[in-house]
C-alpha cells in the first residue's frame, strides 16, 4: 500500500455519528473589537495571507511528523526562520499581513498528548509517536494508527474532550498574542473536516475552515465527531452567531469532493430551497478555489474552449464526478438554479491558501516544500526526481498524486485597515481574491458608465466606488444598459511580469448555463484579436536549463476598461478576472534542475502564476 493511500487514509479517516447539534459554553476569552485608534483607508489596502495552516496540534500534521506549534506558525507568517521535519528551515521573503491557524477540530491535540504519555495501556503506541524521525518512521506511525482507529475497543484512546478543550484553547491564545492590530493580523480558526468513510482513492472532501471575526469564540470547536453533516455545522454556527461569535466557513478543495460540494440536493437528498441557500451563503461567503492539493477554479473537460483551464489540476478516478467539484460551474448552476428556482446558493468569493501541515506555506515554485512533513521531503518522496541508490523502499516513495500538488495559494483582500475586523468584513463581503502563490495585486469594478478615463485618472479607485461596485458585489442594470468593467493589476516584485487580462463570462441562455473567455488588455503593448478575442503570444518563454526566462517580457502594470457588447437585456451573468504572469519553471522542474535529472514525464515544466477575483454579478431585472 503505497505512501499517499495511507495520507488519503489519515485525512479522510473517520465514520462519525450524525449526533444532534451540541451544547456548548462561551470561551472566556472575550474582547472587544479592535481599537478605533488604527488608521483607516475608505479607498481600502490590499492585504495578502493565508488562512489554512496546520501545526502539530491536526492529527495527520503530528503523523507526518510535524512538531511546529501554533506559535512557530505565526512566527514564519512574521517573517522568521522556521525549523521543517526534515531538518531544513523554513522562511518567506516578505511577512504576511494576515494568517490563521486552523488545526483539524477532531482529536485536536490528541496525537500530541498521547506522544507525552509514560505509562498505561498504550505505551507502545506512546513510544512510537516520540520516535517519529523519519518517513519510515512516518509510515509505521500511520499503519499503526490506522490500526487503533480500526478497533473500536482502541479508538477510545483518542478521544478525550479535555486535550481537545486545552489545545483549541492553546489555538486561541496563540492567535491571541500574535495579533497585532495595524500591523500582523490573526484569526481564531479551525477546520470542520466532512466527507464519506474512506473508500477507494477518491474520498468525499467536504472540508471547511471556520474563521472567527473576533476573541468571543466558543470553548471548543464543532468538528466531524458532532456530525458529518456541514448543515448541522451552519446551524451550530447560526446558532453561535446569535450569542455573539460571528464566524464563516470556507470550503476547500472541492475538487476532491467528488461532485458534492456543489450538488443540487441537501444532505438527505431532499431538493435545495431558498432556505437553504440563506443558510449557506450566510455561513459560506467565500471558497478556497486554489492551494496545495490543486486547483479548483475548472476543468480542462469542463471548460473545453478555456486554454487556460489546465492550470495544477489535480487528477480524478471518475470523471463524472467533475460535476460538482469546481468553482467556475458552480458559479454557472447558481445561476441556472436563481433563473428556474429564484434563488442562487453558490454566489461566492474566492481566495486561495496554503493547507500546509509543516505548520508554514511553501508559496513559491523555486522554495517549494509541499505539505506533509516528513512523507514528501526530500524531492524523491514527491516524485518529482528518481529515487536515490541504493533505492529505498518504494513503499514511501510518492508516485501518486503529490507530484500534481503545487506552491499555492494566498488570499488577497482589500480592506481599510489590517484589523481583524476589517479583514473579516472584507471576507465576509467578498471584496477578495486569489493567488496561485505570487503577491499579485488585482482590484475590479463593475458600473454602468465606466469608461477609458479610469485608467490615466489620478482618482481612478474613487471614481469607480462612487460610479460602480467592487468585486464580490451585484450589479442592478438599467434595461438596454450593458456593463462596463474596470480592472487594474500590478505584478509581485518578486515574482514574474504580467502577461494578460482576462475575463470570465457565465450566462444563462435558453435556460442553460454558458461560458467564454476574454482577453481585455495584453502586454508589450500588443493588442487583442477581435475575432479571437485572444492576446498574440508575447514570445515569453523558458530556459529549462536553468530556469531563466526572456528578459524584457510582459508588464509590471496592466489596466484596462472593457464593455460587454454582447450582453442581453434580462440576462444573468456573472464575471471574474483572471489574470497571467509570463511562463517560469515549476517546482517539479527546480526538482530536477537541483539533482541534475531531466523533469519527470507527465508533470508540466512550467507553469503561469496567476490570480482570480471574486465574480460580480450582473442583471438588469428590475
Amino acid at each position: 500500500m503505497n505512501k499517499f493511500y495511507f495520507i488519503l487514509l489519515i485525512i479522510c479517516f473517520l465514520g462519525c455519528s450524525e449526533e444532534a447539534i451540541p451544547q456548548d459554553l462561551t470561551s472566556s476569552n472575550s474582547h472587544p473589537l479592535e481599537s478605533n485608534s488604527i488608521p483607516r483607508n475608505p479607498l481600502k489596502n490590499v492585504y495578502f495571507g493565508d488562512t489554512h495552516v496546520h501545526t502539530d496540534l491536526s492529527f495527520d500534521a503530528f503523523l507526518f511528523g510535524t512538531r511546529r506549534t501554533p506559535d512557530d506558525a505565526y512566527y514564519f507568517g512574521k517573517g522568521q526562520k522556521v525549523k521543517h521535519a526534515y531538518g531544513f528551515n523554513m522562511q518567506i521573503k516578505k511577512p504576511l499581513d494576515f494568517m490563521a491557524v486552523s488545526d483539524h477540530a477532531y482529536y485536536l491535540g490528541v496525537l500530541r498528548h498521547l506522544s507525552k504519555s509514560t505509562s498505561g495501556d498504550h505505551t507502545k503506541f506512546s513510544k512510537l509517536l516520540q520516535g517519529t524521525k523519519t518517513a519510515d518512521d512516518a509510515f509505521e506511525v500511520l499503519a499503526q494508527t490506522m490500526r487503533y482507529l480500526n478497533q473500536p475497543s482502541d479508538k477510545t484512546i483518542f478521544d478525550n474532550k479535555d486535550v481537545v478543550r486545552s489545545s483549541w484553547q492553546e489555538v486561541i491564545d496563540a492567535a491571541e498574542r500574535h495579533n497585532q492590530p495595524g500591523k500582523f493580523t490573526t484569526f481564531i480558526a479551525y477546520e470542520y473536516t466532512s466527507g464519506s468513510v474512506f473508500s477507494g482513492p477518491n474520498p468525499d472532501n467536504l472540508h471547511r475552515n471556520v474563521i472567527y471575526r473576533s476573541s468571543s469564540v466558543p470553548i471548543e470547536p464543532y468538528s466531524r465527531l458532532d456530525s458529518r453533516n456541514p448543515e448541522n455545522l451552519w446551524s451550530w454556527m447560526d446558532k453561535k452567531r446569535a450569542e455573539g461569535m460571528d464566524s464563516l466557513a470556507i470550503p476547500h478543495n472541492m475538487n476532491r469532493s467528488n461532485g458534492k460540494m456543489f450538488e443540487t440536493a441537501k444532505w438527505d437528498d431532499t431538493r435545495i430551497d431558498a432556505q437553504w441557500a440563506e443558510q449557506r451563503l450566510r455561513n459560506e461567503p467565500i471558497v478556497e478555489n486554489s492551494q496545495v492539493k490543486g486547483t479548483s477554479d475548472t476543468h480542462p473537460l469542463l471548460s473545453p474552449n478555456d486554454e487556460w483551464a489546465d492550470f495544477e489540476i489535480l487528477p480524478s478516478a471518475n470523471e463524472r464526478d467533475l460535476n460538482g467539484s469546481y468553482v467556475r460551474q458552480a458559479l454557472i448552476k447558481g445561476l441556472v438554479m436563481k433563473e428556474k428556482l429564484g434563488f442562487n446558493p453558490y454566489q461566492f468569493g474566492v481566495i486561495a491558501a496554503s493547507d500546509t501541515h509543516n505548520a508554514a506555506g511553501s508559496f513559491g515554485e523555486a522554495n517549494y516544500w509541499s505539505k506533509t512533513g516528513l512523507l514528501d521531503n526530500p524531492a524523491h518522496r514527491r516524485g518529482s526526481v528518481p529515487l536515490p541508490e541504493p533505492a529505498e523502499d518504494v513503499s514511501v516513495y510518492s508516485d501518486d498524486a503529490s507530484r500534481y500538488w503545487g506552491a499555492s495559494g494566498l488570499a488577497g483582500v482589500w480592506a481599510e485597515s489590517n484589523t481583524r475586523e476589517s479583514i473579516f468584513e472584507a471576507l465576509r463581503s467578498k471584496e477578495t481574491f486569489s493567488t496561485s502563490g505570487p503577491r499579485i495585486k488585482l482590484r475590479f469594478f463593475a458600473g454602468a458608465d465606466l469608461d477609458e478615463s479610469l485608467i490615466k485618472s489620478d482618482n481612478s479607485i474613487q471614481q469607480a466606488y462612487e460610479k460602480g461596485v467592487p468585486m464580490g458585489s451585484e450589479l442592478q442594470l438599467q434595461a438596454e444598459t450593458a456593463p462596463s468593467f474596470y480592472v487594474w493589476a500590478v505584478r509581485d516584485p518578486d515574482s514574474y511580469p504580467l502577461q494578460r487580462l482576462q475575463i470570465v463570462k457565465g450566462w444563462v441562455e435558453a435556460g442553460e448555463g454558458q461560458e467564454s473567455v476574454i482577453d481585455i488588455a495584453c502586454s508589450d503593448r500588443l493588442s487583442v484579436d477581435p475575432k479571437t478575442n485572444r492576446c498574440p503570444d508575447n514570445d515569453a518563454k523558458v530556459d529549462f536549463s536553468d530556469c531563466s526566462v526572456t528578459p524584457n517580457k510582459g508588464d509590471s502594470e496592466m489596466s484596462a476598461v472593457w464593455t460587454d457588447k454582447n450582453y442581453q437585456t434580462a440576462q444573468r451573468a456573472f464575471y471574474y478576472v483572471r489574470v497571467l504572469e509570463n511562463p517560469s519553471c515549476r517546482w517539479s522542474t527546480y526538482d530536477a534542475l537541483r539533482a541534475a535529472v531531466q523533469p519527470r514525464p507527465g508533470t508540466h515544466k512550467s507553469i503561469q502564476e496567476r490570480a482570480w477575483s471574486s465574480p460580480i454579478w450582473v442583471n438588469n431585472r428590475l
